[in-house]
């Protein structure tokens, strides 16, 4: 008997339990990953960052000020890691892990690595001194809106292209592997 009075308060507790969970608190810009893996499957570059929505907001120009530098995804700043050396763009990036900031404008963007990691957003923890590259990529319209920003490598030639796109915006940025 005693064993039975123990297992129903340990249900009517575990059931009370679980029926109050609330999930309200779950981030709104869920973090997400995106990879590309070289033929021998070992990785070549990895993108950490966060997915806001567009939620029928006016993204770039409003939501994202032209002209300004970005975080280029929401929360942390999205981070990323190349795991052998490439080149973007005919610049060097040496093997490693860093920040990408990027500064949308209506035709091009500018994109930044920057070797100062593991920041939140942008507003007093950009350092431009940390800047290891930036170079300027098209703005490209996208052929549909996307409603959370979202990122991808697309595999090219000794390489691949980080695509980032929102709302009717994407630009594409090669990634060569140092040959």
């Amino acid at each position: 008997m005693k064993n039975l009075i123990y297992l129903l308060f340990v249900v009517f507790f575990s059931t009370s339990t679980l029926n109050a969970q609330d999930f309200s608190d779950i981030d709104k810009s869920p973090m997400d990953v995106t990879i590309i893996r070289n033929e021998n499957h070992s990785p070549m570059a990895r993108v950490i960052y966060s997915r806001p929505s567009k939620n029928d907001r006016e993204i770039f120009g409003s939501l994202v000020p032209y002209g300004e530098i970005w975080r280029t995804g929401a929360n942390e700043a999205t981070e990323v890691t190349i795991y052998n050396d490439m080149t973007v763009m005919g610049q060097n990036i040496p093997s490693g892990t860093y920040t990408l900031y990027t500064i949308p404008n209506k035709t091009e963007w500018t994109i930044i690595l920057n070797k100062k990691v593991h920041v939140w957003g942008t507003a007093n923890n950009y350092d431009p001194d940390k800047d290891l590259m930036r170079i300027k990529a098209p703005a490209r319209t996208a052929a549909a809106p996307i409603e959370e920003f979202s990122m991808a490598f697309q595999p090219i030639t000794n390489g691949a292209n980080l695509l980032m796109g929102w709302d009717n915006t994407y630009v594409e940025i090669p990634f060569k592997n140092v040959e």
